[in-house]
């Protein structure tokens, strides 16, 4: 239904070539090509003494969502920064994976990666999709440094049946503090305190209503 609806928003047009059909869209619907959306419909080849050739597309205004709000915002933020920072954008289905490189990476993984996960946290505040950025695969190294600390403090309450707090932590890194935690057979967790950073408190199951 939803598709019907985008295709009954468009308009079609005619060309010789593809560019030619995109500028009749232009012309008429007064858009940049960077705000149409459109795809092709036929693409014809008639004999008519010469062979000519004619593409039919479709085309109307990109929607809200289909703009590329990440990189409209990198692209000023990163203008202000005197760092060689480059960045590649990867959609799979919901989720926007960011990619940054250049010779000045390195400054976004100081301080366990705190300039990263600051952009990723800014970055999902203003995107349709939920973003997760990464640099030099700083996701699965965290990820699994975090999962083995995680598992080795719920062991350790599991031993002396008394509750660990770990130091404030973000919501991607309580996620996999989480995660991990429940894998551990009578150890539960919970996040604690208020704001952006909290601490996660590990703890015996048996001790949830105390």
């Amino acid at each position: 239904m939803e598709n019907e609806e985008k295709n009954n928003s468009k308009q079609e047009f005619k060309g010789k070539n593809l560019e030619e059909a995109i500028s009749a869209a232009e012309h008429a619907l007064k858009l940049p090509r960077t705000q149409l959306n459109y795809e092709i419909v036929t693409e014809k080849t008639k004999l008519f003494g010469m062979r000519s050739k004619e593409i039919v597309i479709q085309a109307g205004p990109k929607s809200e969502s289909e703009e590329n709000p990440v990189a409209e915002f990198l692209d000023k933020l990163l203008s202000h920064y005197p760092l060689e920072i480059e960045y590649q954008i990867k959609k799979k289905n919901d989720l926007v994976f960011l990619i940054f490189e250049g010779n000045d990476k390195h400054f976004l993984l100081r301080k366990d990666g705190s300039l990263l996960l600051a952009f990723q946290h800014l970055l999902n505040k203003i995107s349709p999709h939920k973003v997760q950025a990464d640099c030099e695969f700083f996701r699965k190294r965290k990820e699994r440094e975090l999962k083995e600390y995680a598992r080795q403090i719920a062991h350790q309450v599991s031993t002396t049946g008394k509750k660990e707090i770990l130091d404030l932590m973000n919501p991607y890194e309580r996620r996999i503090v989480h995660l991990a935690v429940n894998q551990v057979p009578g150890i539960t967790s919970e996040s604690i305190d208020d704001g952006f950073l909290k601490r996660v408190k590990i703890y015996p199951k048996k001790d949830e209503t105390e």
